[in-house]
Formats: structure tokens, C-alpha cells, sequence
């Protein structure tokens, strides 16, 4: 056996990695001498993987069926099978009372036809014509003593079934006379059920005269062979391989029965090894095709519970932007706490979906119209529903869209011109203020009255620490990071709610359609707890949204069609990411809730703000030009910007704590001050070229600047 071979596994040897000797051959040892070598050492024994006495883990994992089916313990989907079944009984009655004179009318002209089957059918049964082949057989085949049982064997049964005939048809004419005479209505009644009788018996088989009133189209119903036959159409080697030869021998085959969960199906299986659910999930639309359902119906997804080879597939009988999804409950009734789970949003099956928006801070990110800023309305209509919260909300689109929020918003703006961008900025550091004295608020407190140094919901609801809830959302936060004038401090603001404020009690929301470096700072993207990723383009985007790897791992927006609106991956909320359709609440309906909130804050006493008319106060704001142009010495010409950034939050730390060269670029390039290579030395000595500015230019721009001002 040489390097390449391999021992059988199963034959519970290992093949050794090095030739075997001649010698160790029988074979070889009486078909020619051994080579005499000195000192040749001995080949050992073949080593056993598989000993016999080693105990099994002693683990048996048992799964127990359900003793009553989960639509009867699940109160949504109990109301919605029995709402469906009322609805289409409701509609068939309906449907079919309109159309009761037609049937008639129908069921009249084919009497005439009943009728003659009816008289040709009873004599058929008088004459017992459905014995005439076994009385025939017994002639043909000379057989008297069968033909002469079967004979009297029909006289019998002429005798009695002709007097039963003549009976009925006697006592059926004196019974019509009777009625004639005595009750002339009932016989018109009698005569016309007959009639319709008559007519049910004339009519055609392949054109009944009462129709189906709901037409169906029947779904095929899922099957083990239908599921292989899916698998198999995705073009994975190793699942069509393992199915030609039987599953087993490559460890695939199903773990249980496919049952029905919600309004679909469900198939538990073990995949061939090496195969993973993400193999599946990256061709479903091979599969769908191969299940012969639509894209939306089809819903791959591992099993947290079990091994990276077990595949849940669940295949629904409507797509998911096409089942009737149950209403919000929070929609006409109902409060909030922030601290605790709320209801949002259905997954595939219908089930409610949660969302805990405190200690989080919440990224959203799409393409155009796949339903981004509706999630963040609906997050923002949530938070509103808790009294004690304080929302910020700033529509950055300029259409309104969070409009129906404006009574209950402490801070709102809606809009992308200068006048807009700055009273964001007031607001946001009217944020940056309350967040520091927050800090101090809670290194403040006695570790028994907050003992793990972050806000709770006890402290939240008393009103003496100020710990309220604040929610800030950001719609299209590309747009205020990317203003000249103040992206960089609006970035610095924004990066610094997202790590420290849900500790303290702020949540950050940031909402975009276009997710990459800039609309969504790494600072930002990095640090954010809740991510929902609606339809992206493209892996990069998927990544910034969900996390970094989230596209090799399998969870991928880009898997969700244009018609998917509503539907996100959902990352942050329990140990895995998950496929959820938020809850569609339009514009009238936010309205609704929103002035449900408003009553729910008059009573508590927090209607703040922007909902009694008041803005956030104007701010002086940074003089970065003056700031930096006093921490350049005046024998110093050029100075790299890192350090002006390490001298300017030494200067002002309130202001400037966390900005790096890149915040000093971005800055100071609006004001005409260009940055380029600069030569300088490092603190220990050392020659290097870094981006820096002139001293000089900084100068002229603050003479341009106050002539400006002047001459406005």
C-alpha cells in the first residue's frame, strides 16, 4: 500500500502513510528472497480507530409531537383558519342566494330530461336489467341449473318490485288529489320540488347547474418525493448524489414527518454531509422552481437547536407579501414600555415577532421603496407609545413621511435645506449635552439604586434622575453626514449616541437607501445592536447593514424580490438573525396612534418640545477656525492634522473628545482650507510626511469668513 492509499474506515484500521515492506506480504515472501538489510526496523501493527468497549455519549435528544394541532394553541392562527372558513361560507351564501332564480329557471328547462331518466331508470330496476349479463353467461355457457336459479331469482324480483311500482304510483296520484283538493298550495310546492328534482337528475355531470361559488387552485400538497425533487433542482452534487443513491448512505434523510405549521408546510431533514442550510438558502429560487411554488412561499433556514447540517424548510401556501398578515396589536389600543419586548412584526408563519428598542441602538437599510422609512415610523410609532419617552425625529427625504409623529415629537424636522440642517445640529447638541450629564447622573447614583450603572425602567419612570427614555431617529442619515459644513460634528455626535447612549437611555435610529461608508460611518454601522436589512443590491451593502460576514454566512437581503416590501432580515433580537414583515401601519392609521400617544403623554404630563411649539435653542456653535488657528504657535508654518485633532481636544475635550485627522479634514475643507503632505517629525525624532495645513491658510480663511459677515 503506498502514500496515497487508504484503509477501509469502517474496517476499523487506519492505512499507514509510508510503503509497506515486501516482507510484511506472505504473498511476496514465497514468490521471492528478502532483501538482507541491517538493522531494517520492524513495521508495526496496523492501529485500531474503532474500539468496541467505547461507550455511546448516553444522550437520546426526544422531541414530542403535539397532542392538539399548533393552529388550535396559537390564538392568531385559530382565528385566522376559522375567520377564513366564516368568510368563504358567508360569500358561498351569498353568492349562491343571488342566483337563485337562474338556478331554477335552469333546473326547469332540464326537467323534461330527469324525468325520461327517471322512467327509463325505474324500468330497468322493474324489469331487473342489471342481471340480463348473468343470465346471458349461463346460456352461453349451457349451465341449466345456474339459468333456472337466476330466472326465478328475476321473477321474484319483478314480482315485488313491480308491485311496488304500481303502489306508489297509486297512492302517489291519490296523495296529489288529496292535496288538489285540500291544500292546493303544498301540491304547487310538492310539484315544484319535483320539478327541481327532476332537473337535478337532468343535468349534465361535466356542467352542473349550481357552480362552485370560490374557485380553487389547489396547492399541491408537500410530500417527501416533492421535497428531494426540489433539492434536487438546486444543482448541489452532494444532495442529487445522496438522492440517487437513497439519502442514507450520505447522511441525508428526514427527521421527522412534514406536518403542517401555520399556513404551510414543514420538512425537517438532515443534509449530506458537508452540505450547510446556506448552500440551500444561496439557490432559492432553483428550488421554488423545483417545488413547483412561487419564491415568496419558499423559506430555507437552519435549525439553531441541532447541528449546521439540519435544514428546516418551510414552504407556505401564498407568498409572504400576499398572506394576510394579523393586525398590529398595538394599533387601536395599548401602552409601551421600552424595556420590554414589543410586538412589531410576523415572521413566514405568522407568529409575532418582538423587538426590545432600549439598550440597542438601530440601523435600517435598503433600496428605494422596499418600506425603509415605514419600519422606522413603525419604530418610532412604538417608542411614542411609552409616555415617558422623549422622540426625535428627522426626516432627511423632505417628504413628510414622519409627519403623523409631530404631536408627540420633542424635536422634528423634515427637510435637507441649510435652515434644517442646523436645527438638527442644535438639536443633536442639546443630545451630546444630555448624554454627558446623563454620565454623570449615573456614576452619581449608589450601586442600590442603580447597580449596574445603567438606566432601568425604574429609574426611567422617576422623574428626579431625568433618565427618560430619549429615541432619535435619522431617515436618509446620509444627507446630514455628507453636509460640508457640519457632517463631520453631526457624525461625531451621532457615532457617540450609538456606543454610549443605549447605556444611558438613548436609542439611535439610522435609516438609508444607500448603505456604505459614508451614509453609514463605520463608527456607527460597527456599534449598532438592532440591524433590519430590507432588499440591498449587493454584498458589501448587505454587510454594512447586518454586520461584517453576515453575506457568507447566509443571511442575505439580496435574496428578497422587489414585491417583498416590508420584509427585512432582522439581526440583534435573540441569539439569530431572522426573516420578519413588519406590521403595515400607513399614514391615516400613524396618525391614529400617534394621537393616542398624544393623550397618553397629556395624562402622564410629557408633552415637550416641539409639540407645544418650541425648538431647540440656537446654539454658538464651534469656531474651528479659531480653535485651530490657536493651537498652531506662530512659529510653526505647517502642522500635521493629527495633532491639531490631539491639541484641540486637550483645548476644548467637551467639544472635541474623539476627532481624529479626518474630522479636522472634513471640517476645515469647506472653509477653503486645503490639506496635503507635510513634513514633520514624530516624538521620537523621526522624518516623516503626513497630510497637514498651513498655518496661513487658516488665517486667510478667517479673514474671508469675518469680511463676509461684515459685508452681510
Amino acid at each position: 500500500m503506498t502514500d496515497t492509499e487508504i484503509g477501509p474506515v469502517n474496517g476499523h484500521t487506519l492505512a499507514k502513510l509510508h510503503p509497506i515492506p515486501p516482507e510484511s506480504i506472505p504473498e511476496a515472501r514465497t514468490e521471492q528472497p528478502a532483501p538482507v538489510v541491517d538493522h531494517a526496523p520492524e513495521t508495526p501493527a496496523p492501529v485500531a480507530v474503532d474500539n468496541p468497549n467505547l461507550p455511546s455519549p448516553g444522550v437520546t435528544q426526544e422531541k414530542r409531537r403535539p397532542i392538539l394541532a399548533p393552529w388550535l394553541k396559537n390564538g392568531a392562527d385559530f382565528l385566522a383558519t376559522t375567520r377564513h372558513a366564516g368568510a368563504n361560507a358567508g360569500y358561498a351564501t351569498l353568492f349562491h342566494t343571488v342566483r337563485l332564480p337562474v338556478y331554477a329557471l335552469r333546473l326547469g328547462l332540464m326537467a323534461p330530461r330527469g324525468v325520461c331518466r327517471f322512467v327509463a331508470d325505474t324500468n330497468r330496476w322493474v324489469w331487473d336489467r342489471e342481471a340480463a349479463p348473468l343470465r346471458e353467461a349461463a346460456v352461453r355457457a349451457e349451465d341449466a341449473v345456474e339459468y333456472m336459479t337466476l330466472s326465478r331469482l328475476r321473477a321474484n324480483r319483478v314480482r315485488l318490485r313491480g308491485m311496488v311500482t304500481v303502489v306508489s304510483a297509486v297512492f302517489g296520484a291519490g296523495f296529489a288529489l288529496w292535496l288538489y283538493v285540500m291544500a292546493p298550495a303544498f301540491l304547487v310546492a310538492f310539484a315544484a320540488g319535483g320539478i327541481m328534482l327532476c332537473g337535478l337528475a337532468g343535468q349534465q355531470p361535466d356542467a352542473p347547474v349550481v357552480g362552485p361559488a370560490v374557485l380553487k387552485t389547489e396547492v399541491q400538497k408537500m410530500t417527501g418525493s416533492i421535497v428531494l425533487r426540489g433539492l434536487d433542482a438546486i444543482g448541489n452534487s452532494k444532495i442529487s448524489a445522496a438522492i440517487k443513491k437513497g439519502g442514507d448512505m450520505n447522511g441525508m434523510r428526514f427527521v421527522s414527518e412534514i406536518v403542517r405549521d401555520g399556513p404551510g408546510y414543514r420538512a425537517d431533514l438532515d443534509l449530506p454531509y458537508g452540505v450547510t442550510p446556506d448552500d440551500i438558502m444561496e439557490a432559492r429560487s432553483p428550488l421554488a422552481s423545483g417545488l413547483r411554488r412561487k419564491l415568496g412561499c419558499v423559506w430555507p433556514s437552519p435549525d439553531p437547536d441541532e447541528h449546521e447540517g439540519r435544514l428546516i424548510l418551510w414552504v407556505g401556501d401564498k407568498p409572504m407579501n400576499e398572506t394576510t398578515k394579523p393586525a398590529w396589536p398595538l394599533l387601536k389600543d395599548g401602552q409601551v414600555d421600552l424595556f420590554k419586548p414589543v410586538v412589531f412584526g410576523n415572521d413566514q408563519r405568522m407568529r409575532d415577532m418582538v423587538v426590545t428598542l432600549m439598550f440597542a441602538s438601530v440601523v435600517v437599510g435598503s433600496i428605494p421603496r422596499m418600506g425603509k422609512t415605514f419600519l422606522m415610523r413603525l419604530l418610532l410609532l412604538i417608542a411614542a407609545l411609552d409616555p415617558r419617552a422623549e422622540i426625535h425625529a428627522f426626516d432627511f427625504k423632505g417628504t413628510g413621511d414622519f409627519k403623523a409623529l409631530e404631536p408627540v415629537c420633542h424635536r422634528y424636522r423634515a427637510g435637507e435645506e441649510p435652515e434644517d440642517i442646523e436645527y438638527v445640529v442644535n438639536a443633536l447638541r442639546e443630545l451630546k449635552d444630555e448624554l454627558r450629564r446623563r454620565a454623570k447622573v449615573i456614576k452619581s447614583l449608589p450601586t442600590s439604586i442603580c447597580p449596574e450603572s445603567k438606566v432601568t425602567s425604574a429609574l426611567a419612570s422617576d422623574r428626579r434622575y431625568g433618565l427618560h427614555p430619549i429615541v432619535a431617529g435619522f431617515d436618509e442619515c446620509q444627507v446630514p453626514f455628507e453636509d460640508e459644513k457640519y457632517g463631520a460634528e453631526m457624525e461625531a455626535i451621532c457615532t457617540d449616541l450609538t456606543k454610549r447612549g443605549p447605556a444611558l437611555g438613548i436609542v439611535a435610529m439610522f435609516g438609508t437607501q444607500r448603505p456604505d461608508a459614508k451614509s453609514l460611518p463605520p463608527g456607527i454601522s460597527a456599534n449598532a445592536v438592532l440591524r433590519f436589512a430590507l432588499k440591498v443590491m449587493g454584498h458589501t451593502a448587505n454587510d454594512m447593514v447586518l454586520g461584517t460576514g453576515a453575506y457568507k454566512a447566509g443571511i442575505r437581503a439580496t435574496m428578497f424580490s422587489r414585491s417583498d416590501r416590508g420584509i427585512c432580515w432582522m439581526s440583534g433580537e435573540g441569539d439569530d438573525p431572522r426573516i420578519v414583515a413588519s406590521a403595515f401601519v400607513d399614514a391615516p392609521r400613524a396618525e391614529q396612534v400617534a394621537a393616542r400617544a398624544r393623550k397618553l403623554r397629556e395624562a402622564y404630563g410629557n408633552v415637550t418640545g416641539h409639540a407645544i411649539g418650541q425648538g431647540p435653542e440656537a446654539s454658538a456653535g464651534m469656531d474651528v477656525l479659531a480653535d485651530v488657528l490657536s493651537v498652531i504657535t506662530a512659529d510653526e508654518k505647517t502642522v500635521w492634522c493629527e495633532r491639531i485633532a490631539a491639541r484641540l481636544a486637550a483645548l476644548r475635550p467637551d467639544t472635541y473628545a474623539g476627532w481624529k485627522a479626518e474630522n479636522v479634514t472634513n471640517t476645515l475643507k469647506p472653509w477653503g482650507v486645503k490639506t496635503d503632505q507635510v513634513w514633520g517629525q514624530t516624538d521620537d525624532g523621526e522624518g516623516k510626511n503626513r497630510r497637514g495645513i498651513k498655518r496661513a491658510d487658516v488665517a486667510a480663511a478667517i479673514t474671508r469668513r469675518d469680511a463676509d459677515r461684515a459685508a452681510a
